[in-house]
């Protein structure tokens, strides 16, 4: 089974890639390494909420902001390598918008993580970090980096 199968058997449609917002291409390869530039919850051109996690956007929706950045993140790999030719996930960076006092920024990030799981199963297995920042860009709640090797 392909990686792509298992997205049809989950029902998942891999979104087009994200445009970027500025002076820089949403992946890179180089040798067996996809980076992926920041992906924020943008569905069909739109951002899918502004706001502070904790405040105007909540953990449970942030989690589900994150599924979305990483579908991102996962289109821009396949624009430059092919998703099928990933041969695992290395590394997760994820930053969340938080308001003052919130905490709850791994569980947010658990959003990539936990479908990474689900579609790569031991190879989905990561490094990552999940870090709190004060804004992100056009007001998004959650922020997604990606690193995978590829075959």
């Amino acid at each position: 089974m392909t990686w792509s199968d298992r997205l049809a058997e989950l029902g998942i449609e891999l979104p087009g890639v994200a445009a970027p917002l500025a002076a820089y291409v949403p992946a890179v390869r180089t040798g067996s390494y996809v980076y992926t530039s920041g992906q924020l919850p943008i569905v069909k051109g739109e951002l899918e909420a502004t706001g502070k996690v904790g405040a105007e956007v909540s953990p449970e929706e942030a989690k589900q902001y994150a599924r979305t950045s990483i579908l991102n993140a996962l289109a821009a790999v396949d624009s430059v390598a092919g998703l099928d030719n990933i041969a695992r996930v290395v590394k997760v960076v994820g930053f969340v918008a938080s308001a003052e006092g919130f905490t709850g920024q791994p569980a947010v990030i658990n959003g990539a993580s936990e479908l990474l799981g689900e579609i790569f199963g031991e190879a989905g297995i990561h490094a990552r970090s999940a870090v709190g920042v004060a804004e992100l860009p056009i007001g998004a709640p959650v922020e997604i980096e990606l690193i995978v090797e590829v075959k």
